[in-house]
């Protein structure tokens, strides 16, 4: 099972977000030295799950939910 995914993380510049690890920006499992993934906060802004169709849990605010289509 995945991990939930955060809306808004506090430093999301702090954390490679290309996979389920959500390792430090200094040591990088999986990667192949390219570099870590942004957040999608970074580079769409605070808003951004809106135009992505997710909606936030309802007992977890800060959480992901898929929209049920």
């Amino acid at each position: 099972m995945a991990k939930p995914f955060p809306l808004n993380p506090k430093h999301p510049e702090r954390i490679c977000w290309g996979c389920d690890r959500y390792c430090a920006t200094d040591a990088l499992a999986c990667g192949n030295g390219s570099g870590r993934t942004q957040h999608p906060v970074e580079y769409q802004g605070e808003d951004w799950y809106v135009a992505w169709g997710i909606e936030p849990e309802p007992g977890r605010p800060g959480r992901a939910a898929l929209q049920k289509l």
